[in-house]
């Protein structure tokens, strides 16, 4: 025997296809392509904000705190000479008096003066303040200019961060609309395959995921990698060889980024499903409380949750184990990279090759350097765990689980010649939901117009499957379905259901309000058919009684309604549809007596004058039918009217016998 997939098992991806998946996300943010423009604006005006800072380090040392290094030729011993000088602003009155009191010392020539370094000791404090006048305003003025490149990269960051998650928000909206509108649009198959709880954690928690994709990932990412590419040019043109000196460890970086990028995607795939199953089998259990607590399954269930949170609890614990060993490998590489610029700018500045100011900014060049790398391994988690919510939210949006349509042009044409149902036919039909068990076997049936037609028969005969073939929830797999003559696959499934009604077996309420839930969201109804519709359906007595009449708001599935309070408004709703075919599934099933009377008045009034489907369990509801079909094992094995099934004495009187 074949081993059925377990509903809880969610499927599983092998494949890394992150660039496509990528691709597939651009048409939901093209809409704000002019937005992202000008956030990506904004960003480059950050970077160079913030690669401009430690360039001022370097100016504020080299030209104002200590002076870079010249070489110059020794006229006496023709022999270069590499000096550390200091420039005097020889037009000064105040600095013209010092230089005059130090003839020795400052070199005066064509109106410029300048003093070595080392001979700043000899000259006193008072003169030292004086002559390095110039070096305080720079000093202020290079101040000013930190405090307004500070100011600005605040700013621009600000409103960069609001316009991403601005955008970010806007694509998941567009997304999360288009994931529910495609959901409806699936098959009821599709439904059946996959639990309510692994559903709601792809339109919630993937979406949501999706979201920090945008504002914490796509910018960011790519202003981390304009960062390090902006460092390594300025780098570069500042000193090349301790640049060289300093990418060394950058393949090293590349090498383990790659390796945990494999790793830590299978991780996350493992989470996004354990939290799937966890979301389904805490739905289920909410949904099914009161059974579990009647058959005291409280531990049973208890302990199959338990197991499944270990399963995720592991999981996410070998994603922090990933985690920590890659943010201290990438620790250990930028220490190790300023460490080589230590070494190699440090024996240069003493050698004199190479000023201080270099290797100040060259450390403060290597710490940004680093930092965007940190950042992308500390966005690694979000972004895998992004990624695997796209594959997740992509597999549902490829899923074309739909019920065939008929091409545009032969849709028009069943919408010109039915203008109202007249016949529903079936020839020969079979349905099977899994391949290879067939619930239907050759059905054939004929229902004409204003005729109500009935089918009885033991609990999983396939009565509600022939519900399922004449509304299209799903396909016949031999045998036609004829409407008024027409194949029904070649009908609108839309234009179809919009002239049925079904009342369902177990009446299910939205939360909202009774109107609401008769007459439907946004519909104008006047109160001459509202009291005509209740009035109809029984229910105008229990309208009445409800705090805020049809206005009282009701929680999901009317908990707070009996069951045949429930039904009856649900009659009500299908006469709001005025539908021109009534189906009933069983609706009488979990009734009492007195409930029963007013549901059949309801239903009487539903089906007077309208063509009428009828599944029944309690042969009452059947006898008046004009045509009673009995299935068993899939098949139709008696038809006739309850006067003739009865004088038949076959499987429909037995079955009348034990409804007496």
């Amino acid at each position: 025997m074949t081993k059925k997939p377990d509903m809880f098992e969610d499927e599983r991806i092998e494949t890394n296809h992150d660039f496509r998946i990528l691709l597939r996300l651009v048409p939901f943010a093209k809409p704000y392509a002019g937005l992202f423009f000008l956030s990506l604006v904004l960003v480059f005006i950050v970077i160079a904000l913030e690669l401009s800072v430690p360039l001022i380090k370097k100016t504020v040392l080299d030209r104002y705190i200590v002076p870079g290094i010249e070489s110059r030729r020794n006229p006496e011993t023709r022999t270069g000479d590499k000096v550390r000088y200091l420039e005097i602003d020889a037009q000064d009155p105040e600095v013209r008096a010092v230089i005059e009191r130090y003839p020795d010392l400052i070199n005066v020539s064509e109106g410029s003066a300048e003093i070595k370094y080392s001979d700043l000791s000899a000259v006193g404090r008072e003169d030292l303040k004086t002559i390095r006048k110039s070096d305080f305003r720079g000093i202020v003025k290079i101040t000013v200019i930190f405090l307004i490149i500070i100011t600005a990269g605040f700013m621009f960051s600000f409103y960069q961060v609001w316009l991403m998650e601005y955008i970010g928000q806007k694509i998941m909206h567009r997304l999360r609309m288009r994931l529910f509108d495609h959901m409806l649009g699936l098959s009821a198959s599709y439904f059946n395959r996959n639990p309510v709880g692994r559903l709601t954690t792809r339109v919630a928690n993937d979406i949501q995921n999706l979201n920090e994709l945008f504002t914490s990932i796509v910018v960011y990412v790519l202003k981390d990698i304009f960062i390090i590419a902006g460092i390594m040019i300025v780098l570069l043109a500042i000193n090349w060889k301790l640049a060289l000196a300093s990418f060394i460890v950058i393949p090293f970086v590349i090498k383990a980024s790659i390796y945990f990028s494999e790793k830590a995607r299978a991780v996350f795939r493992d989470i996004r499903i354990k939290i799937a199953e966890i979301n389904t089998r805490f739905s289920e259990t909410i949904e099914g409380v009161k059974i579990i607590q009647l058959f005291l399954q409280e531990m049973n269930n208890y302990k199959r949750f338990k197991t499944l949170n270990h399963e995720n609890y592991l999981a996410s614990m070998e994603q922090i184990r990933l985690f920590s060993i890659f943010v201290p490998v990438v620790e250990f590489l930028s220490m190790t990279a300023i460490a080589i610029v230590i070494f190699y700018g440090g024996v240069n500045v003493l050698s004199e090759n190479m000023s201080i100011g270099v290797l100040v900014a060259f450390m403060s060049y290597m710490k940004m350097f680093f930092r965007p790398i940190r950042d992308i391994a500390e966005k690694y988690n979000i972004m895998q765990n992004a990624m695997s919510s796209a594959e997740r939210v992509f597999m549902i949006l490829d899923n074309q689980d739909f019920l065939p349509a008929p091409s545009p042009a032969d849709a028009l044409e069943p919408e010109r010649k039915i203008k109202t149902i007249d016949r529903i036919e079936f020839q020969n039909v079979s349905l099977s939901y899994v391949p290879g068990e067939m619930i239907l076997r050759d059905i054939s049936f004929r229902v004409d117009s204003g005729r109500t037609i009935a089918f009885v028969g033991p609990t999983g005969a396939g009565k509600t499957s022939i519900i399922n073939l004449i509304i299209r929830f799903y396909d016949a797999v031999e045998g036609r379905i004829l409407i008024n003559g027409l194949p029904i696959t070649d009908i609108p499934v839309g234009f179809l259901r919009s002239k049925t009604a079904v009342v369902m077996q177990e009446p299910f309420l939205f939360s909202g309000t009774v109107r609401d839930n008769i007459f439907g969201r946004g519909r104008s109804v006047g109160d001459d058919e509202i009291q005509s519709v209740l009035a109809a359906a029984n229910c105008a007595r229990l309208v009445n009684r409800l705090p805020g009449g049809i206005d009282s708001e009701l929680d999901i599935g009317g908990n707070a309604l009996s069951s045949g309070e429930r039904q009856l408004i649900c009659i009500a709703r299908a006469l709001a549809k005025d539908p021109e075919l009534i189906i009933m599934d069983e609706a009488t099933s979990y009734i009492d007596s007195h409930t029963e009377l007013e549901i059949r008045e309801a239903m009487a009034n539903l089906m007077e004058s309208r063509t009428s489907v009828i599944i029944a369990h309690r042969l009452s509801t059947a006898r008046h039918a004009d045509c009673i079909y009995v299935v068993a094992d899939g098949r139709i094995i008696e038809s006739g009217s309850h006067e003739d099934l009865t004088n038949q004495q076959g499987v429909y009187y037995n079955l009348d016998l034990l409804n007496t």
